[in-house]
């Protein structure tokens, strides 16, 4: 069995690289090596996790993509600005901040690139491959953008972003998709229907409370949804399902889960931040998932529905989740925005010489395959791999075999 040789890095960054001379934060980042090679000068893969929000994994052994990597590589685990040990925003964060919205501007692909700039230069690397997953691909594409010269190879798994889409585009095209993936679920698990119904008929009765305090309405449970873009994401929702009830009420096991799997206790900014990454430009992205309920009214906060929805964000959830209550004056102004810098240099890209290889997971729930091959044709050396043997979570669910695929096209 294959040891491993772990390092720990914090890096003092400041909060906002145009003004150097401002406040800082840390960002912090785990160095892991086969210890059996830990000496030698290997090269470095940059592991950029999916969210936004979510920390890098911790390493609990030696398989997977992890595996496949440190035959080779040296990997640097970075916990993204704002989460795990880098300075994590949390509930409390806003009672240390004046300005939130002021401050969570600079957590976006633009400032989290920037840092990686400089934890490069201080770790003495010249050029450094990565690994994009989901949301590390939008913030490859930002990377390639403004900094290329840093970058000898790039990986993505699922994560190739719409370079010109606005919010609205990308919410048109997700709800549709979501509703196909809750087909599948009650496919794969028809006598859910019944389940789930019963369940909504206990909820609009009112009055069901989670352990944290926070009532569980009928729209809060419908966002268990989310997890249908993972490949356990149907069984998973299913086994929550079958021990919905004790008796006439809600079990207390039910009603702890739901509350973990729809509270954001671990990861406030996928939520504050997830319409703002895709904002350029003048246009606000003004609540672009809760707008377009519009034209898909069945997924509605009052539907009659046994429709689940996915990663839709919407106002509600900082009025009725704890977790995000104290974000939700920042959240409104995030989303009022008229003035956001590009994320995406198209020109730049377009003449782009670094080798790129990306999966584009042709069923993915989360992020659109069309716009992902849109992006492939627009964006110089991209070689695409497009499949449906796998769903969003594909590099893990795969073992090795996805990043090792990426590793040859990208030869």
């Amino acid at each position: 069995m294959t040891r491993l040789h772990l390092a720990d890095h914090v890096f003092p960054v400041p909060l906002d690289h145009t003004d150097p001379g401002g406040p800082f934060i840390e960002v912090f980042a785990r160095e892991v090596a086969d210890a059996a090679r830990a000496a030698e000068n290997l090269p470095w893969l940059l592991y950029l996790q999916g969210g936004p929000g979510g920390r890098s994994p911790r390493p609990l052994g030696t398989d997977g993509w992890l595996a496949h990597a440190l035959r080779t590589h040296r990997v640097l685990l970075l916990d993204q600005r704002g989460t795990g040990r880098s300075t994590p925003v949390t509930p409390r964060t806003p009672e240390r901040v004046g300005d939130l919205a002021g401050y969570l501007r600079h957590f976006r692909a633009d400032s989290i690139v920037a840092d990686c700039e400089l934890i490069r230069r201080r770790l003495g690397v010249e050029r450094w491959e990565t690994l994009g997953q989901s949301y590390g691909g939008f913030l490859t594409m930002t990377y390639l953008s403004t900094a290329p010269e840093a970058l000898k190879a790039c990986y993505v798994t699922g994560g190739l972003p719409g370079l010109t889409a606005t919010a609205d585009e990308v919410y048109a095209r997700t709800y549709p998709r979501v509703a196909a993936k809750v087909r599948q679920y009650y496919s794969r698990h028809p006598s859910d229907t019944g389940r789930v119904g019963r369940v909504l008929d206990r909820l609009h009765e009112g009055g069901v409370r989670l352990p944290d305090g926070d009532l569980l309405t009928p729209h809060r449970f419908r966002t268990l949804g989310l997890a249908f873009g993972m490949g356990n994401g149907f069984d998973r929702v299913h086994w929550l399902m079958e021990d919905a009830f004790d008796g006439a009420e809600l079990s207390h096991d039910f009603l702890y889960q739901v509350m973990q799997l729809t509270g954001f206790t671990g990861n406030p900014l996928f939520a504050v931040l997830q319409e703002s990454i895709y904002g350029q430009g003048a246009k606000p992205t003004a609540w672009a998932a809760e707008r377009a309920l519009a034209d898909f009214p069945h997924f509605g906060r009052h539907a009659d529905s046994l429709l689940f929805t996915g990663e839709m964000i919407y106002p509600w959830m900082f009025e009725e989740v704890a977790a995000l209550r104290p974000f939700a004056e920042a959240a409104d102004r995030l989303a009022r925005v008229e003035d956001w810098p590009a994320l995406y240099d198209l020109d730049r890209l377009a003449a782009n010489q670094v080798p790129v290889a990306a999966v584009v997971y042709h069923d993915d729930m989360y992020v659109d395959a069309g716009l992902s091959l849109e992006t492939v044709q627009a964006v110089g050396n991209v070689r695409a791999w497009v499949t449906n043997e796998w769903e969003h979570d594909g590099v893990t669910a795969s073992g090795e075999r996805v990043l090792a695929r990426l590793m040859e096209l990208a030869i």
